[in-house]
């Protein structure tokens, strides 16, 4: 028996999105996920709500609405479980480039991914169209505009690319290159043979333990989070409970040993439209090493690399990479 059942059936989907810069360039934070998930919500919800009247609580239509599932998401109204949980994740990424350059002159490409789970997969041409919109409103300081010059499927198993979108005739191409938790089982095989393991957070990182961030990368912390955010997704996003032993799987993590790590704590701070003010966000980057029955967990892990993990997820938060390492050191 695993140690990590698969979650066969949570859908996932990767594209990737090219913006230009408008006539006036663009000048935007090192750190860009923020910027690009701001404004993103009032405009998804202006293009698909259905009354007009933007009021997703007493809505009649908010269990169909494509806004109220994505930002507004709550237990179904047969749901048994999970019905006072309030941080229900969201069902997308806006994974920001890596890059920390601050200007962009006129015509010059910015480029980003976008990752869709569960039933979200299935709203694409509404990111699209808010996307587009985006353009004309602007981003970043000065809100100036941009042009959304094309959108690529992209499946990271197999390494297939489609178009999906280009500026120039404004068509939206029914390309499904989406993949399922399953795909991922399978795409890591019999696991990894390799005595130590390291991971590299890339983007801030803020895993939560007991209530409160955590200030050091213990793996079975790094499980808790994965898991909390997989079964999140798998229930109020495709709609089926994540059937798991949690105790016997932490159980087990805890044999995986934090050998040593190099992290530390980055700050920034974003505008929360909703509370009216600048909030602060952070957590590690950095990498650590861990010894143990790792193994077992590596279909997790990979799967963990695209849901990414802990907070602030949806702006590009808890992006890391599994790189596996032999005894003599890296092997990749």
């Amino acid at each position: 028996m695993e140690t990590v059942p698969c979650p066969e059936k949570l859908l996932l989907a990767c594209y990737r999105i090219c913006l230009l810069a408008g006539p006036e360039g663009l000048s935007l934070p090192p750190y860009k996920g923020s910027t690009l998930r701001g404004g993103f919500a009032g405009t998804f919800q202006r293009l698909a709500c259905g009354t007009g009247t933007r009021q997703c609580k007493s809505c009649p239509l908010r269990h169909q609405c494509p806004y109220a599932l994505v930002f507004e998401s709550g237990p179904p109204p047969e749901a048994e479980a999970l019905r006072n949980y309030e941080s229900i994740p969201r069902p997308f990424v806006l994974e920001p480039p890596l890059e920390t350059k601050t200007e962009y002159a006129p015509g010059e490409p910015l480029v980003f991914h976008l990752l869709l789970f569960g039933r979200a997969v299935d709203f694409l041409p509404y990111f699209i169209v808010t996307l587009d919109e985006l353009g004309r409103q602007g981003i970043g300081w000065g809100r100036r505009p941009f042009l959304l010059a094309s959108i690529e499927a992209v499946n990271p198993l197999t390494g297939e690319e489609a178009p999906v979108y280009q500026s120039g005739d404004r068509v939206i191409r029914v390309h499904d290159l989406s993949f399922t938790a399953g795909d991922v089982w399978k795409y890591s095989g019999t696991g990894s043979q390799s005595a130590r393991l390291r991971l590299d957070f890339i983007t801030p990182t803020r895993l939560t333990f007991e209530g409160k961030p955590a200030a050091v990368p213990e793996f079975h912390v790094l499980v808790r989070n994965l898991l909390r955010r997989l079964s999140s997704l798998c229930y109020f996003h495709q709609g089926f409970a994540y059937e798991a032993d949690f105790r016997a799987i932490i159980a087990r993590a805890q044999e995986v040993r934090l050998l040593t790590h190099s992290t530390r704590w980055v700050t920034w701070k974003r505008y929360s439209a909703r509370q009216g003010r600048k909030v602060p966000c952070g957590g590690m980057v950095g990498w650590a090493i861990y010894e143990g029955p790792w193994a077992e967990f590596y279909p997790l892990l990979l799967l963990g690399e695209l849901l990414h993990v802990g907070k602030g997820a949806v702006f590009g938060q808890g992006k890391y990479k599994v790189v596996e390492m032999g005894d003599a050191g890296d092997r990749t």
